[in-house]
C-alpha cells in the first residue's frame, strides 16, 4: 500500500482508504459482523485511513470503527477522519457555532473512544459557513485544546472547495471526484496542491455505477439512498450516482468497463483517481471483504495509459458532462 502526505495536517495516509458510510446506514443492511470483517480486512491490507461521520447510522459507524481499531491496538497507526455538522436541525449556517461544534466533537470522541480526533471535517456545511471567521476560530480553539489534531471540510461544489482551500488552517478538502465528476480537475486540484491541502476523493465509484454491474432494471432496497435520494429528496442529489441520471450512467459505465482490460471496472475507476497527482487518498466503501481486496490491489497497479485517459475523457464529454459539469 502506497502512502501520500497531508502536509497541513502533518500526517501520512494510505492512498486508498476506507469510506465507512456503508457500515453505518443508507446502503441497505450491513450486519455488525460484516462491518467488522470489512474493517479488519482493510486494516490487514495496509489501509490506514478510515473516513466516517457522526450521522452514519446515528453514530454506529463511528462506534464500529473505534471498537475495531482499539481492539487491534492500531490507534497510533491509523488515521480516523470523521465529520460533523449534519446533526444540526435545521441544517443552517447559524447552527455551526462554537458550542455546537464542541458538542459534536465531544460526541464523536465518545463514539470513537479516543481523546483527540485525528481529522474533523465539517460535513458539507451551508455555503455561508465558508465566509464565517467565527467557525474557523472555534475549530482553531479546539485544535489548541488538543481535542482535534487537524480539521478540514467536506464540500459539495468546486466553489466551496476553493473557499476552504483559502482558509490557512484547513488541512483537507473532501470532494466528489471520479471519472463521472471531473470538474475538480480544472481549479480545485491545482489550488489544493499549491496550498498543501490534502484532497480526499469520495464517491469514487459513483455509488457503484462505475463497477459496471448495474443494469437499467437494477433495484436497491428501500433503506438505500440509491432508491430514496435519486432526485435529492434526502440530501444533495450529487451524493447519489454522483448526480448522474441512473440510465445515463448505466450506458456510460458499459463504455468505461470496456476499457478495463486486465483490471476490474472498479479498479479502473479507482486508478483513474490515483493517477491525479493532487489526490491524497481515495475512500471507496465496501460491503464485504472481496470488495476491500479488489480496491486495495489498485495501489500496486500501474497507472492508466494516456490512451485510456483520453478515452475516459471522451466518454465523459459525450455522455456525462451535460448532466453534471455545470452543477457542482
Amino acid at each position: 500500500m502506497q502512502a501520500r502526505p497531508m502536509p497541513r495536517a502533518d500526517l501520512t495516509v494510505s492512498e486508498i482508504g476506507l469510506g465507512c458510510w456503508q457500515l453505518g446506514a443508507d446502503w441497505g443492511e450491513v450486519s455488525d459482523a460484516d462491518a467488522r470483517a470489512v474493517l479488519h480486512a482493510a486494516l490487514d491490507s495496509g489501509v490506514h485511513m478510515l473516513d466516517t461521520a457522526d450521522v452514519y447510522g446515528d453514530g454506529r459507524s463511528e462506534r464500529l470503527v473505534g471498537a475495531v481499531v482499539a481492539e487491534r491496538g492500531d490507534l497510533d497507526r491509523v488515521t480516523i477522519a470523521t465529520k460533523a455538522g449534519r446533526r444540526a436541525d435545521p441544517h443552517v449556517a447559524d447552527a455551526y457555532h462554537a458550542q455546537a461544534l464542541r458538542g459534536w466533537v465531544e460526541r464523536s470522541l465518545a463514539n470513537l473512544g479516543v481523546d483527540r480526533l485525528d481529522l474533523l471535517q465539517l460535513h458539507c456545511p451551508p455555503t455561508a459557513v465558508y465566509d464565517d471567521d467565527a467557525v474557523f476560530d472555534a475549530l482553531d480553539a479546539l485544535v489548541d485544546e488538543g481535542l482535534l489534531h487537524a480539521y478540514g471540510v467536506s464540500v459539495e461544489t468546486c466553489d466551496e472547495a476553493l473557499a476552504a482551500i483559502a482558509r490557512p488552517n484547513v488541512a483537507s478538502v473532501q470532494i466528489i471526484l471520479n471519472a463521472f465528476r471531473r470538474k475538480p480537475l480544472e481549479q480545485v486540484l491545482p489550488a489544493a496542491q499549491a496550498a498543501g491541502v490534502a484532497i480526499i476523493a469520495r464517491v469514487p465509484l459513483a455509488s457503484g455505477l462505475l463497477t459496471g454491474r448495474y443494469r437499467h432494471d437494477t433495484t436497491f432496497s428501500d433503506d438505500d439512498h440509491r432508491t430514496y435520494n435519486r432526485d435529492g429528496e434526502a440530501f444533495d442529489v450529487g451524493e447519489t450516482f454522483a448526480g448522474v441520471p441512473f440510465d445515463v450512467g448505466v450506458e456510460a459505465a458499459r463504455e468505461v468497463s470496456a476499457l478495463a482490460d486486465d483490471r476490474t471496472p472498479a479498479q479502473l475507476a479507482l486508478r483513474w483517481i490515483l493517477d491525479q497527482p493532487a489526490v491524497t487518498t481515495v475512500i471507496p466503501g465496501a460491503r464485504n471483504v472481496e470488495q476491500v481486496t479488489g480496491n486495495v490491489a489498485v495501489s500496486d497497479q500501474a497507472p492508466l495509459t494516456a490512451d485510456t485517459h483520453q478515452r475516459l475523457s471522451d466518454i465523459y464529454d459525450a455522455s456525462i458532462r451535460p448532466h453534471v459539469h455545470h452543477r457542482w
